[in-house]
């Protein structure tokens, strides 16, 4: 049975609205800010569900070998056209993130803008973990952003609608179920005549669950942050990010 990641229009209907040109130029300053989390100049770099290339362009720009992973090729061609404006060389991949696995290649991988947690077993997402630690250098680092748990609670609306300036409306509605666990959406976008219908769900985490999930899999110094510039974990966190590394022998 097809699951809703795998669902191309999804991602194809929805771009305009999860990546507007600002939103891909606000990456650049978060490139900076990944850096100094990380504290160290990585020379190999995976972007897991690297989505249109928003973080992998400007890492190769910094001269890093970056490697851009996704399962959706219309995410991997909107990528290749911004390497090549941008005339910078990435690996782009597609693959499933349950399946991609290079051992001891990198030492940053990526994981952002809530990529995480999209399957109904959660036991998928420590495999998912699991072949991040093993991609990884000893040494090496797992920067992870997503929408926390506590930032769910805290800014949950059950309705939202946005318009943009081509006149396409997009009406959010979010249930969250499954003892507080997995938040299930509903966009409805309407554009001129057209109006399609998508339904999709994930895995919503607690600061100390995802932290106690890296540690299981071996990932060592996990640590906490409320933003991508370093901000402490605290009730003004407007994200969960989540730096950790593997050990080394």
């Amino acid at each position: 049975m097809t699951q809703w990641f795998e669902d191309e229009s999804f991602w194809v209907d929805t771009y305009p609205f999860m990546f507007s040109s600002s939103r891909i130029a606000a990456e650049e300053e978060e490139v900076d800010q990944i850096m100094a989390l990380v504290g160290a100049r990585p020379q190999a770099v995976l972007d897991l569900c690297c989505g249109p290339g928003r973080y992998a362009v400007p890492l190769a720009r910094r001269g890093f070998h970056v490697t851009g992973v996704d399962r959706t090729a219309f995410f991997l061609n909107k990528a290749r056209e911004l390497a090549t404006v941008e005339n910078v060389d990435v690996s782009w991949v597609q693959d499933d993130i349950r399946t991609f696995l290079q051992p001891n290649a990198f030492d940053l991988v990526l994981s952002m803008f809530t990529s995480f947690g999209y399957f109904d077993d959660k036991e998928e997402d420590l495999t998912v973990l699991r072949n991040i630690l093993g991609s990884l250098r000893p040494g090496g680092v797992l920067v992870m952003d997503v929408m926390g748990k506590k930032q769910l609670a805290q800014a949950f609306k059950s309705t939202a609608s946005r318009k943009l300036a081509d006149g396409s409306v997009i009406l959010r509605r979010h249930e969250v179920f499954d003892e507080w666990t997995r938040i299930r959406n509903e966009w409805t976008i309407i554009r001129g005549d057209t109006v399609r219908i998508y339904t999709f769900h994930h895995t919503i985490y607690s600061g100390q669950e995802l932290k106690d999930r890296l540690t299981a899999v071996g990932f060592g110094d996990v640590r906490l942050y409320g933003s991508i510039d370093g901000a402490p974990y605290d009730r003004q966190a407007e994200r969960l990010i989540v730096v950790g590394s593997k050990p080394a022998p």
